[in-house]
């Protein structure tokens, strides 16, 4: 048999970023349900797909037990969001909403996608890759699962804005920043690109040669 390890300790302000990283997703989960009149069912499916879709392949690939499935309230949390666009009005959530809860979990979930990977042992660069990871696949998954563009086929900032707070985070607890301080800096970064590229239509360069 395999002995249990111990699941590394993470700061408690790298734990709260996880939580609400997991809520404003799972509420952009079922914007997305909402945009295209689902039944409750399908807004609690896209709700925990997207709050829970990339930290899965995370916990998989760095060798952690998978967060969601070792306590109850990761699911409630995502069930939660779900009941709370289902109650709500849809003026509440209209227009650039589902773009605005996504860009506040982008930032968050990347930054503890690193810091987790970092806690589990993960080299500083695969870390940073993780939290990239963490926060883009669940709303990749979300998209595809909708029909939707997927992100990766865009050219606005969305990966890259992941890469800056995973990069912040990684470069921050190198330098020895832990805690709140590298937690709000790395988060607010990559929410702060991503609001700007979305209140600007800020882009990447596509490639144009013939």
């Amino acid at each position: 048999m395999t002995p249990n390890l111990p699941v590394p300790a993470l700061p408690l302000a790298i734990q709260a970023i996880d939580l609400f990283g997991i809520a404003v997703f799972a509420v952009s989960g079922a914007l997305l349900a909402a945009e295209r009149r689902q039944t409750f069912v399908t807004f609690l499916f896209f709700a925990v797909v997207t709050g829970v879709g990339g930290g899965t392949l995370r916990d998989l690939l760095i060798g952690a037990p998978v967060f969601w499935t070792r306590g109850n309230e990761v699911l409630v949390i995502c069930f939660s969001a779900a009941l709370l666009v289902w109650l709500a009005s849809r003026r509440w959530f209209a227009g650039s909403a589902l773009l605005w809860f996504d860009a506040a979990g982008l930032g968050a979930y990347a930054t503890y996608g690193a810091a987790k990977a970092l806690a589990y042992g993960i080299a500083p660069v695969p870390a940073f890759a993780m939290g990239v990871l963490t926060a883009c696949a669940g709303g990749i998954i979300r998209d595809v699962l909708a029909g939707e563009p997927s992100i990766l086929m865009r050219p606005e900032l969305y990966v890259t804005a992941a890469a800056l707070s995973a990069g912040l985070l990684v470069g921050l607890a190198l330098l020895g920043v832990t805690g709140w301080a590298a937690a709000l800096v790395a988060a607010l970064a990559g929410f702060g690109l991503r609001g700007l590229a979305i209140a600007r239509g800020w882009s990447l360069p596509a490639y144009g040669r013939g």
